[in-house]
């Protein structure tokens, strides 16, 4: 059994990664002996039951790929002429359905959709949209545009637009468009510089802050190159990064900024206290715990659960099994794939 700090040392996640090293870090695999009408068969058994076999169905959801569930989604239809999605909100409630429910959409179609919720009825949820726009890829970004267009007939960032305002609303749309610099192993420190005395001067070197510069150049740079910013900025700045945004701008755009930095500085860490601060305390901020394990359990849930127990000193999978409780916390510590 490979410990999580071998993967992870042999492993980086600065700068270029292929999607191979991304899946590494990922808790949930594809299953090696995959049949998919054999799940599909089983799935459709456990609905069937008298109080529906829940066990049997997280078992099987929550130890195959994103691709794997497809199939299974594919094979249940043309079992039982019966949409899978349907068949499983018809069974399941409350939270597990929320995530069983999540794990048979594709990844964009999963961010449209939680994208699409945060801006539903009266007032935004900017908090999630927030989370969703920073923390995505370039390439993410292009298919979440594309399948939202598919699903709602609109354009994202034509909500994005109708449900936001000011400043705000010019940040969410630049992150949204997905238009930063690809990432290259070649550093250019002069525009590093460049760019960290620009961010000093378009705020706390001057009265007021010159929102436009601040956006353009964290919407528009690289990750690596950023990091090397957010560095050199503090031999200008007396503040770092974060706090000179504190100071500068409030509100949901200080919101932003300060979601984007922390993504920018460490994506896996961010998640990691994104998940501490929907557990802490009394009750549990669900929907952001669900979109979080469901969206990186492919992709750096190893990452997130190093950083987790980094920071808080006790493991996310004993966070989770104090936070939750019954099929739901089974599904979530399965997506959690292990102790630390």
């Amino acid at each position: 059994m490979t410990t999580i700090h071998e993967i992870l040392g042999n492993l980086t996640l600065e700068g270029n990664q292929t999607a191979s090293q991304q899946y590494a870090l990922g808790t949930v695999r594809a299953s090696s002996n995959f049949d998919a009408e054999r799940d599909a068969a089983a799935i459709e058994a456990a609905i069937k039951t008298k109080g529906v076999d829940e066990v049997t169905i997280i078992n099987i959801l929550t130890n195959r790929s994103n691709d794997q569930r497809q199939d299974i989604a594919f094979a249940y239809q043309r079992r039982t002429k019966k949409d899978l999605p349907s068949a499983l909100k018809g069974a399941l409630s409350g939270h597990l359905e929320a995530v069983m429910l999540g794990l048979m959409k594709t990844r964009p179609q999963y961010d449209a959709s939680e994208l699409k919720a945060s801006m539903k009825g009266l007032g935004t949820d900017e908090d999630s949209l927030v989370e969703i726009i920073c923390s995505r890829t370039n390439q993410e970004l292009s298919e979440i545009n594309r399948v939202y267009k598919e699903m709602y007939k609109t354009e994202l960032e034509k909500d994005i637009i109708s449900d936001t305002s000011g400043d705000f609303r010019k940040l969410m749309v630049a992150l949204a468009k997905g238009r930063r610099d690809d990432d290259s192993c070649f550093m250019d420190y002069e525009k590093i510089d460049q760019d960290a005395r620009e961010l000093y001067e378009a705020g706390v070197k001057r009265k007021g802050t010159d929102v436009a510069k601040w956006i353009s150049i964290m919407t528009e740079r690289s990750i690596p190159h950023l990091q090397k910013v957010f560095e050199r900025y503090k031999s200008y700045s007396p503040y770092n990064m974060e706090e000179s945004i504190r100071k500068e701008v409030k509100g949901d755009l200080e919101n932003a900024f300060v979601n984007l930095v922390q993504c920018i500085q460490n994506k896996q860490l961010y998640f990691a206290d994104r998940l501490y601060d929907s557990m802490k305390g009394k009750g549990t901020k669900d929907k952001i715990l669900i979109r979080i394990m469901v969206s990186r359990s492919e992709l750096d849930m190893l990452k997130i659960r190093s950083e987790f127990k980094k920071k808080y000193g006790k493991s996310l999978y004993y966070f989770i099994g104090q936070d939750t409780k019954g099929d739901y916390q089974r599904a979530l510590l399965n997506l959690c794939g292990g102790d630390d």
